[in-house]
């Protein structure tokens, strides 16, 4: 499930994300000052559909995943790389997700967002959040 979802950010299949998480989740952005807990797979679908909206041309690299004793709950780490708005970029990332009934019912998503907002142009937007 964590491969398809990440992958599927990667390939650029927004439309299909959504339906990787249970109707009711909970989602969290950590490091995104101001971000809000996505709960539903209606408030997922608008998050993915401003990825789709920046149409970045990534891959995933550098993909590590860590289970523990809880079968439900998986660790991956990985960075989105390529390019976005004609520049390369690197985002590195930790999702800690548990996954239920084969579908993502919560996850933490620790992505680099100092840096994505670096690399497309929108630190001022960032710190205002601050």
């Amino acid at each position: 499930m964590f491969e398809r979802l990440v992958h599927g950010v990667a390939g650029g299949r927004w439309d299909e994300l959504p339906e990787l998480y249970a109707e009711e989740t909970h989602v969290t952005h950590p490091f995104l000052p101001g971000s809000g807990v996505l709960r539903t797979r209606d408030e997922l679908r608008a998050h993915f559909a401003a990825g789709k909206a920046m149409n970045p041309g990534f891959t995933v690299a550098d993909l590590v995943t860590y289970q523990g004793t809880d079968p439900e709950v998986l660790i991956g780490e990985f960075a989105y790389q390529g390019t976005y708005g004609g520049r390369p970029v690197r985002i590195a990332n930790i999702f800690a997700m548990r996954i239920s009934g084969g579908l993502i019912v919560e996850s933490r998503d620790y992505g680099d967002h100092l840096g994505i907002a670096g690399d497309s142009g929108r630190i001022p937007e960032l710190a205002a959040k601050l």
